[in-house]
């Protein structure tokens, strides 16, 4: 027997960070536990990582590319090579990139898990097509965008470096890595003595040792930050020679917020004025301390005014670009990702993709899903007819899925590459095996603006014909283009990639991680990357977004009602990724069935108990799950699970989605005009016992 110990850092279980100590048997993962010298995690590690071994050569793995030859959804496969699949592909996305143009097909990505993003983004590039498509409307996107058009940077909080104060605002870290922030850095800050407030509906584990939590009602993050600058612009806490040297629209601003008082703030979010005024003067008071934003405050039609609220408050206090606040994060000397996607083969992207012709931000170079499926359905702005997707579940993703089941089925051609069968993979035309991690070699946080990467080599083989991504698409780019764009074998990539800071693969994987070059108040010396050269409050380019100068709240996107009175949201489980590995049986053992979670005097008032399966219904759908009552929610909250489907039922029956999956429940009517954003939190619903 051989057994070996490698290390690499977590990947397609989470966005990754968790450095991990695997040990190898004759080929078999057989042990995973958290490296104590990992960076992000410093020996944490959660039972998504721990299970890896269990994902490496399980049965339900795909483990050779699928050709369909029954009606599409119908399970009628037969097994191909992979030269018969790519061709396959290739000849489906060639047909109509030949009748109806490149921008006719689509490439759609998840959540990116690793390089196999930007390979797709080169892929679409190189192809020809403006459209890659990709959930960053709910998730990256509405914070690092905004950023970059208040102050010119992606505001990262600085979790690394000491801090008074860290202000968790939608994120639950001891749940899921909030892109680079780990709950672990969150908890040795609090060693040194930093101070937590926790903004969340929920009372988290982390809001059960806050100094402050602040149980807002769902969707109105907006209106909670304009009261903390309300409070501390006009009780005078701001810093006076930050705000004077280096913001625009700051005596504007402080006259807007005149009208948002925590009196205000607390009829409509359901937070006690008095709390709101203690941890907003608890923030101002705090020199430096750091907002660790989730994606919470990106998932409602308002997301663009609320972000551009929590980066006024960044910058009046002075917590921008110092040590401990949040800064704009260097990234380590690398391979450009605009240089690697070649965004020079296409410059008309920006005016040609779907969203340029729906308004959403110029800087927003990824399709809101919904755009999508509207070009797919009512051929709005143009027709899209074929798509690749990796990475990617919309059947369980997007929000409205009875529009992405319709799109689906409209589409002339989709290919889908995947780890296992899945309901979006079920109405493919061709599936390619994907390769899981710890199976090929990668890069973790590559052009994420977090300011690090993290080596992630290759421990054992895939099983079966599996293949990695970057493979895949680097064999489709070599028969869709010119081969001479593309490399020989997918490792070339990331030597590539690495060359520019003198590093392979092998030297790479040996360091474990690059850092880029911690640096502070840059602007001092180059002012901010605006218009203005100045973190602009009052924003210069409102009127191209579709937008007021300063952030406005104008309510909830639904309203409660009579017959929807309770507000529906949801939170990331610390068990599964979003709708991945409910197959894994350690992983549906922990959480065997979707649990939607109830007050007590909600439950009481409507006869619900633990552990009985309830209806939810919105004005958009309805859904099924199983109470439990807890006083971890608010009273009128009900916090549902999100992903969820039933392998075992397979996954070309309406039956394995359609009964618990919450966004049969949620709509893409109402979108935010900046990302396409859609309502995802705060929905009017109602429960029946069934």
């Amino acid at each position: 027997m051989t057994s070996d110990t490698g290390y690499t850092h977590c990947a397609r279980m989470d966005h990754g960070g968790c450095r991990l100590q695997v040990t190898v048997e004759n080929g078999q993962i057989t042990a995973i536990r958290g490296d104590s010298q990992g960076y992000l995690n410093a020996g944490y590690s959660c039972p998504k990582g721990r299970a890896m071994s269990e994902v490496h050569d399980h049965p339900k793995r795909l483990k050779t590319p699928l050709i369909r030859e029954g009606v599409r959804g119908s399970d009628q496969w037969r097994s191909a090579s992979w030269e018969e699949a790519l061709d396959t592909v290739a000849r489906g996305l060639d047909r109509i990139r030949r009748r109806d143009g490149a921008k006719s097909v689509a490439f759609c990505q998840g959540m990116p898990k690793g390089l196999e993003h930007f390979a797709l983004i080169r892929l679409a590039n190189i192809f020809g097509s403006p459209n890659l498509v990709a959930v960053q409307d709910v998730c990256h996107a509405p914070r690092e965008m905004t950023g970059r058009h208040m102050c010119g940077f992606y505001p990262v909080p600085d979790v690394h470096s000491s801090t008074d104060l860290i202000v968790l605002w939608g994120s639950n870290t001891r749940a899921t890595n909030e892109e680079g922030v780990i709950s672990s850095q969150i908890l040795a800050r609090m060693k040194q003595g930093a101070q937590l407030i926790v903004i969340d509906p929920r009372r988290t584990g982390l809001a059960a040792e806050a100094a402050f939590h602040l149980p807002l009602r769902p969707g109105t993050d907006g209106a909670l930050a304009l009261a903390f600058l309300h409070v501390i612009i006009t009780e005078d806490r701001y810093d006076r020679s930050f705000v004077e040297s280096w913001t625009t629209g700051f005596d504007a601003l402080a006259e807007h917020v005149r009208a948002f008082t925590p009196q205000w703030a607390a009829k409509i979010t359901g937070v006690d004025a008095g709390t709101i005024e203690q941890a907003a003067r608890a923030y101002a008071q705090a020199r430096p301390g750091c907002i660790a934003w989730g994606n919470a405050v990106e998932q409602t039609p308002a997301a663009f005014d609320t972000i551009r609220c929590l980066v006024s408050l960044m910058a009046v206090c002075g917590n921008l670009d110092v040590p401990g606040g949040n800064i704009r994060a260097a990234e380590p000397r690398l391979l450009a990702p605009g240089k690697f996607v070649r965004a020079d083969l296409l410059p008309e992207k920006p005016t040609e993709c779907i969203n340029a012709y729906c308004g959403t931000s110029s800087k927003l170079m990824t399709v809101p899903p919904t755009y999508f499926r509207r070009a797919v359905l009512e051929h709005n702005p143009y027709p899209v007819r074929a798509a690749y997707m990796q990475t990617t579940n919309p059947v369980l993703s997007y929000a409205d899925t009875d529009m992405t089941r319709e799109a689906l089925s409209r589409l002339e051609f989709l290919a889908v590459s995947d780890v296992v069968m899945t309901p979006t993979a079920a109405m493919a035309d061709v599936v390619l095996p994907a390769a899981g991690h710890m199976e090929f070699d990668d890069i973790g946080h590559y052009g994420l603006g977090h300011g690090i990467i993290l080596a992630r080599p290759k421990l054992v083989e895939p099983p079966g014909q599996c293949r990695p991504d970057l493979a895949i698409i680097n064999d489709l780019g070599r028969r869709l283009s010119d081969p001479d764009l593309w490399f020989d074998r997918y490792e070339q990539i990331i030597d590539a990639l690495l060359a520019p800071a003198g590093h392979d693969r092998a030297s790479f994987a040996a360091l474990g991680y690059l850092r880029g070059e911690k640096t502070y108040k840059e602007y001092a010396s180059k002012g901010f990357s605006t218009p203005s050269g100045k973190v602009e409050l009052a924003l210069s380019q409102a009127g191209s977004l579709g937008a007021a100068p300063l952030p406005e709240y104008h309510g909830p996107a639904e309203e409660t009602d009579a017959d929807y009175p309770l507000l529906l949201t949801s939170a990331k489980s610390p068990n599964f990724l979003h709708s991945s590995y409910r197959w894994v049986e350690s992983l549906r053992a922990r959480e065997p069935v979707p649990k939607v979670q109830v007050h007590p005097e909600t439950a009481e008032s409507l006869g619900l108990e633990t552990d009985r399966e309830v209806r939810i219904e919105t004005r958009h759908g309805a859904i099924s799950q199983v109470v439990h009552v807890t006083g971890s929610v608010p009273p009128g909250v009900v916090c549902a699970a999100i992903g969820w489907w039933f392998p075992e039922k397979g996954a070309h029956r309406e039956e394995s989605w359609q009964r618990s999956n919450i966004n049969v429940a949620t709509s893409a009517q109402t979108l935010g005009r900046q990302f396409g954003t859609p309502n995802l939190r705060g929905i009017p619903c109602r429960i029946r016992k069934l």
